[in-house]
């Protein structure tokens, strides 16, 4: 099937290898072929092979997000073009072999471009590597929330002159004073410090190398704006589509209500990410298991089994202290 012309790249997006007549040395199927994978030591052994290879975030979500992401990973890193038709295969883990394919075409504008079709992301200005920081920790932050409560924020990447004018400073900026080593979004703790504060009322102002200049800004829309923001979003959503069409940034913006990620560019809803499942604060198992990381019926089963463990255990407390104070009673009638 991708063999034929309407067909520009085979997306696989998993970690285990693909059959050896497909990757074999002058197949077209091995032109096209470019494999999206979690480890990076299988990601370097595939690239010595000579195959085009993305870096996937290792968090689990649902297969078409799991696309979307690899494919927004293409696309900033330029291996994917506007125009070009991409046919993804992916299993339900990265190391179950493919059971779904999806067929996109990059740049499609059409009323489901937003969900399916995913218009062209990025700007030559704006390294790859730090949108798909932005992207992933988006993601996150929008999967795990802070503490397990849900959590929206809005990073805003690219054009930061123009974005600091546009924006005031709603609280002190927690950025402020660090060296340009010590705040940029590449650095693990950064991206900690990110999701502490994006608590935080306002956004987040990212240059376009990754260095976070500032959080707590606040977003100003211009009035004359004509924007196009879809029904039921909020302010937050408002501030991102406005700052992307007056200036050269992209916005990323979490929901607090239902986690899902959107990215503006030009005034437009170009990506949209949805969590598999949010995470929700609960108890721990006894196999060391929080329910957040349980489906809904298991953490309510575990929460439930945790009650009836120690009424038990309340119970047999009491049960002791009877006996004891029997014990006594009859030691004392002795006497």
């Amino acid at each position: 099937m991708v063999t034929k012309k309407e067909f520009d790249h085979l997306l696989y997006i998993g970690d285990l290898p693909l059959p050896e007549d497909i990757v074999k040395a002058k197949s077209t199927a091995r032109r096209k072929l470019v494999q999206a994978v979690t480890s990076e030591a299988q990601r370097q052994v595939i690239a010595m092979m000579g195959i085009e290879t993305l870096a996937m975030p290792t968090y689990d979500i649902a297969r078409p997000e799991r696309f979307k992401m690899a494919l927004v990973g293409g696309i900033a890193a330029g291996v994917f073009k506007d125009g070009q038709s991409v046919l993804g295969m992916l299993g339900r883990t990265p190391t179950s072999y493919p059971d779904t394919m999806m067929l996109v075409t990059i740049g499609s504008d059409n009323k489901d471009s937003v969900h399916t079709g995913f218009g062209v992301v990025g700007t030559d200005r704006i390294p790859s590597t730090i949108l798909e920081s932005v992207f992933d920790l988006a993601v996150e932050i929008g999967r795990d929330g802070w503490e397990g409560h849900p959590l929206g924020t809005l990073l805003v990447v690219g054009d930061s002159a123009a974005v600091m004018e546009k924006s005031r400073q709603l609280t002190l900026n927690p950025f402020q004073g660090y060296s340009e080593n010590e705040k940029n979004i590449l650095n693990p703790e950064v991206r900690d410090a990110i999701k502490n504060f994006a608590v935080l009322d306002g956004g987040f102002v990212i240059r376009d190398d990754g260095v976070v200049l500032a959080a707590g800004r606040y977003i100003k829309v211009d009035d004359h704006l004509e924007l196009e923001v879809p029904l039921g979003l909020g302010s937050r959503h408002v501030a991102a589509c406005g700052i992307s069409k007056s200036t050269g940034a992209i916005a990323v913006v979490v929901s607090e209500t239902s986690g899902v990620t959107r990215v503006f560019q030009g005034g437009r809803c170009v990506l949209e990410i949805h969590p598999e499942q949010r995470s929700r604060r609960g108890a721990t198992t006894e196999d060391g298991l929080s329910s957040d990381d349980l489906p809904a019926e298991v953490a309510v089963a575990a929460e439930a089994d945790g009650e009836k463990a120690e009424g038990k255990a309340a119970s047999k407390r009491d049960d002791t202290k009877a006996a004891s104070k029997r014990d006594d009673a009859k030691a004392a009638s002795k006497k």
